[in-house]
């Protein structure tokens, strides 16, 4: 993931339908899951219909070039797939799979204090960015603070207090 999806109590956002595909009513898809191609393990999905979030079914999806196409039940021509682009893709959180004690959805962490081994506040979690060599845990308070989401960086994470350890300088 990029960045941090919205999200609220019971709802994830894990993608958006940013285009059509082809002229049988398939949809391309933005995936913010990783891998991205896991957007089509969770099922189903749901999206804001006239101002309603309403479940939807995937027939069938894949990985086309470099993107995700997908192919949603009901949705058989071009002009119903269009209507559909700008639309955002949430799951229920309980359709994601149990993590092992330790192990955290970047979701869960947005908002958490962050504090130094000093006990310095630098502010709440707002979102996360993936680089390619490691992931990064954007922090803002005072200023912004891009802070390696990697040991040793990252000393502990706290759920229950809802504060995250790190080994940073203050100054940095």
């Amino acid at each position: 993931m990029s960045f941090a999806p919205q999200s609220n109590e019971k709802k994830l956002l894990v993608g958006k339908i940013n285009g059509f595909f082809g002229i049988q009513g398939w949809v391309k898809v933005f995936s913010y899951t990783e891998p991205r191609v896991n957007i089509l393990s969770y099922t189903p999905w749901s999206i804001d219909l006239d101002g309603e979030l309403k479940k939807i079914e995937i027939k069938t999806g894949r990985e086309q070039s470099k993107t995700i196409v997908a192919h949603i039940k009901g949705i058989d021509t071009r002009e119903e797939s269009q209507k559909l682009i700008g639309k955002d893709i949430y799951i229920d959180k309980e359709q994601l799979p149990k993590l092992k004690k330790g192990e955290y959805y970047w979701h869960e962490l947005i908002g958490f204090e962050v504090l130094n081994q000093d006990k310095e506040k630098f502010g709440l979690v707002d979102y996360f960015v993936e680089t390619g060599s490691n992931n990064v845990l954007v922090v803002k308070g005072k200023k912004e603070r891009w802070i390696p989401y990697i040991k040793p960086y990252l000393v502990s994470v706290d759920s229950f207090n809802k504060v995250i350890f790190v080994d940073w300088d203050k100054d940095f």
